[in-house]
């Protein structure tokens, strides 16, 4: 089972046990947070849109790291006119949980695929 989730303007599959990387997050190590699933895929099944009502997938913030250093220049030729800068952008790396569906509509969500 798989389920992908949105996290900040980007989307991310992923899967119980998965290490996953995104943009740095407030709160503490150790600290539980849910995410609400786009699209839920177990084996044949596909769970998507009003069926996901309730679904949550949930990880724990395993720790924050920085990423790669980025660097940008920026000249005029023919000048002494230069400019150089660099940015290096801090994320959250989360183990994920448990991937859940409450039952209700786990179950109400099969009988319309079979149908």
């Amino acid at each position: 089972m798989y389920a992908v989730i949105r996290v900040g303007t980007s989307q991310e599959r992923v899967t119980e046990g998965q290490l996953v990387r995104v943009d740095k997050r407030g709160e503490e190590n150790g600290a539980v947070i849910e995410f609400e699933p786009v699209l839920l895929v177990d084996g044949d099944s596909v769970l998507a849109g009003p069926a996901l009502e309730g679904a949550k997938v949930s990880g724990t913030i395993v720790g924050v790291e920085s990423g790669p250093k980025i660097r940008a220049l920026t000249y005029k030729a023919k000048s002494i006119q230069r400019k150089r800068w660099g940015h290096r952008q801090w994320y959250t790396t989360v183990e994920i949980n448990k991937i859940s569906l409450k039952p209700a509509k786990a179950a109400k969500a099969v009988e319309a695929v079979e149908a």
